[in-house]
């Protein structure tokens, strides 16, 4: 069974995931308006292993003997300067998260949970992969500057991320 203090905090990354799909759902609605269908996909699909993410915790918390208590999901902003604002926040939210996740670490050790710890060590690994996968972006656009066509191709390409699920969009109005 795991300590209240590790369920709280394990509780508070719950959340910290849930807002993570919306802030990303958010960006992916944002790059639909601007007439970026590839990179709203790559949104989507960064919302959908979010939400992974906060399942693999509730799971876990349950496994462990815990309670999920779920909070407030913050609204996530709506609007960037640019598909590169938008990016770099990205990329600057995957540190935040890692900076979390590394929390929790210290958390398990200090509470000696080593289920926890070995738990966690899942999600230490997949920081690295997000925080390269949208740095690699950022990198890539700003490489490209204010070429249209660049930007056009990038687009194109990030779209080939596949998606866990799809989302149909809906036939003749709600």
């Amino acid at each position: 069974m795991i300590s209240e203090k590790v369920q709280d905090a394990l509780n508070a990354q719950v959340n910290a995931e849930l807002y993570s799909a919306y802030l990303y759902l958010s960006m992916s609605a944002w790059f639909e308006s601007e007439n970026l269908p590839g990179m709203a996909g790559w949104m989507q699909a960064q919302a959908q292993e979010e939400m992974v993410h906060a399942m693999k915790l509730y799971g876990y918390v349950h496994q462990a003997r815990g309670r999920v208590t779920l909070a407030p999901i913050e609204g996530p902003p709506g609007e960037w300067e640019s598909p590169l604002a938008a990016f770099e926040a990205a990329f600057a939210h995957e540190q935040k998260v890692t900076g979390l996740i590394n929390g929790l670490v210290d958390l398990a050790i200090a509470e000696k949970d080593h289920a926890t710890q070995i738990m966690l060590q899942w999600f230490v690994t997949e920081q690295v992969e997000e925080e390269a996968s949208a740095d690699q972006v950022v990198q890539q656009l700003k490489r490209m500057g204010d070429s249209p066509n660049a930007l056009a191709m990038l687009d194109r390409e990030l779209g080939q991320r596949p998606a866990l699920f799809t989302i149909p969009a809906t036939e003749g109005g709600a």
